[in-house]
Order: structure tokens, then sequence, then C-alpha cells
């Protein structure tokens, strides 16, 4: 038990458990199969816990680089390329309104 008045203290240095033990992991560029594997699980099971996905869908990476990947780069409703005109009339129109302030 931490006596009372350090348990702040001993949050600050150790911080969260780690979400792996980062042993025999994969790093660096994702293949095309794991691509394929976490597209196909998230499909089926939905986002759920990002830290037991890759045990459970059968991937050696981190969760945290699961879920990167997954918002950055193999959601299906992310939109890619340029901005259209109609979009950028909007982002002009609001910062004519609003400024760099965000709300």
């Amino acid at each position: 038990m931490i006596e009372k008045g350090l348990s702040h203290w001993f949050y600050f240095y150790m911080g969260r458990a780690p979400c792996c033990d980062k042993v025999g992991l994969n790093k660096g560029r994702w293949t095309q199969e794991e691509d394929q594997i976490l597209t196909n699980y998230i499909c089926a099971n939905g986002e759920g816990s990002w830290r037991s996905l890759p045990k459970n869908a059968g991937l050696l990476r981190c969760g945290k680089s699961c879920r990167l990947r997954w918002i950055n780069y193999l959601r299906a409703d992310l939109k890619r390329g340029n901005i259209s005109t109609e979009e950028e009339a909007i982002i002009t129109k609001l910062h004519a309104s609003f400024g760099n302030n965000m709300l």
C-alpha cells in the first residue's frame, strides 16, 4: 500500500502500466496481410479494446500500433486526397466568422 500523500508522485513517476511486453512484436512497416487481418477483425468484431485486439486478431503488434493504423490508414470512411472547392469555401467562411479560435 502506498502511503497517503505519496500516491500522486508514485503514479507521476511510474505512469500507466505498459500495454504490452514489446518482446517479439513486429516493428516498422505493416504488410498487406497484417492490414487485411486487422481490417477483417475490426469489421467482424468492432473496435472494442485496443489492448486486447492484437492478441485476439492474431497480430504480433502493439495495441497502440493497431489503433493508429486503423484510424489513420485503414478506416473505410477515411477521406484521402485534396479538399474540394466546396470544402475550401466552407473553411474560408468559418475562418472569417470565428478566426483561429477553436470552439
